[in-house]
């Protein structure tokens, strides 16, 4: 098997880093290397992000659905801000855990879906039930 080409760790970081605010550059960026696309960036101690996470926690619905359309993998997280309730309510049903998972920079779930605004109230109206429940 070939071995492929490790991904600048610069352009990682950019990239990771660019998620969390406009589209245009993270567009850019993705044009230039599509494999980009589900790289991971390590801030520290373990504390690994992709872009799609960063878009998920600040609520960047933008690059979340670009990346998405360019094959990035979905999680609860995305799901939870993207408001994909019936994706969030099947995965809390296999593993009711999950109300409490924490995601990049050890951001709650039910904040994500929170950065979701009015898209994903029916997300965050969920959550808020599992977590009352779980108390």
């Amino acid at each position: 098997m070939e071995k492929k080409q490790r991904l600048a760790a610069s352009l990682v970081e950019e990239f990771v880093s660019r998620a969390h605010g406009g589209l245009e550059r993270v567009k850019q960026l993705l044009d230039q290397e599509p494999a980009l696309v589900n790289a991971a960036w390590d801030w520290g101690a373990g504390d690994w992000e992709t872009a799609l996470g960063a878009a998920a926690h600040m609520g960047r619905r933008d690059n979340a659905e670009h990346l998405l359309a360019h094959g990035a993998r979905l999680d609860i997280f995305a799901a939870a801000m993207l408001g994909y309730t019936g994706i969030v309510r099947a995965l809390v049903a296999q593993r009711p855990d999950s109300v409490s998972l924490l995601g990049p920079h050890r951001i709650p779930l039910i904040v994500h879906a929170e950065a979701g605004g009015d898209k994903a109230a029916e997300v965050l109206a969920f959550l808020k039930k599992q977590v009352k429940r779980s108390v």
